[in-house]
């Protein structure tokens, strides 16, 4: 695989300030076309300008994912996020949130919750919770200490899941069948997380475990989820597209070459169709297979072996 040097800027002298992070990019574009920017901004920075300067660089964005308090209320525009996660998805860029949680006043599990499942619906690449890491969420009377407690397995099975699971090709396709919403759905894994001793009450963490340990988490439990909402029968699709993806996926971010045993065609695996699980596994015809995944010339690939 090629090398680069990945550049982190969060300096807020230029993130904050639409001229200065115009010039910074633009810049970096100039003198470093090879290498990565992971940018950490507000959504409110993000124009139309700026979006198409971070289309002629190597990038990922991090946006904050927050709302104000007024009044002692939590104000949350979904609109305006939509919008800005549109011009994004539009262009093609990588982006992903940084949420919290109990920070502002007025906040409560309910809107944390509602944020979690609106967030997902924008296909973020990734959501990160920094405060898993340092102690900035206090209880109040819209946040006990159990809210907080809760509502950090939560996140911690999101980060599991969702981000270093690398699934938002599949997640919001795959949990359509179950009939749950996001927030639920993890809920439940972090609890089958804390049965497993993979959780946050554990000394697991998923920075430290590699993608294939951490998909072989989501086809455990995508399987009991399955059951449990009597579709078993769906769930030799979920596991072919989980299983090709991740094959994919770490083919472009270790090099990885693997053979994926399949049961359904790799190309209609990946297509639109996939997108509807009942739909495909109603009208797709099994077939048996191994195929090799492996880095070509364009990006990864596969063929059949």
């Amino acid at each position: 695989m090629p090398q680069f040097n990945e550049i982190f800027l969060h300096d807020t002298k230029i993130t904050s300030h639409k001229g200065n992070l115009l010039r910074y990019i633009r810049d970096f574009a100039r003198n470093s076309p090879d290498d990565f920017l992971n940018l950490k901004v507000k959504a409110d920075v993000l124009d139309l300008d700026v979006c198409n300067a971070l289309s002629e660089i190597y990038s990922s964005t991090d946006i904050e994912f927050a709302g104000i308090s007024k009044n002692g209320n939590y104000l949350f525009d979904k609109k305006f996020f939509a919008r800005r996660a549109q011009t994004l998805n539009t262009i093609g860029l990588v982006f992903g949130f940084d949420m919290d949680f109990a920070v502002a006043a007025g906040d409560s599990v309910k809107l944390f919750r509602d944020r979690l499942d609106f967030a997902l619906s924008l296909y973020p690449n990734h959501i990160y919770f920094p405060q898993l890491f340092n102690d900035i969420a206090k209880p109040t009377s819209t946040f006990s200490t159990q809210d907080i407690a809760k509502c950090s397995e939560i996140a911690n099975a999101v980060e599991t899941f969702y981000s270093y699971g690398r699934s938002v090709t599949w997640f919001l396709s795959v949990l359509k069948p179950l009939k749950m919403n996001p927030s639920k759905f993890f809920q439940d894994f972090a609890e089958w997380q804390n049965l497993n001793n993979c959780g946050i009450k554990t000394e697991w963490k998923p920075s430290s475990a590699n993608h294939s340990e951490i998909e072989k988490m989501q086809l455990e439990f995508l399987k009991f989820k399955y059951e449990e909402k009597n579709r078993p029968e769906l769930f030799e699709v979920v596991s072919n597209i989980v299983r090709l993806n991740g094959a994919l996926s770490r083919c472009y971010g270790e090099g990885e070459e693997s053979v994926v045993e399949l049961s359904y065609n790799p190309g209609e695996l990946l297509g639109y169709g996939a997108a509807d699980i009942q739909k495909f596994a109603e009208n797709s015809i099994q077939e048996n297979s191994h195929v090799k995944v492996f880095m070509g010339d364009e990006g990864p690939d596969f063929r059949y072996c």
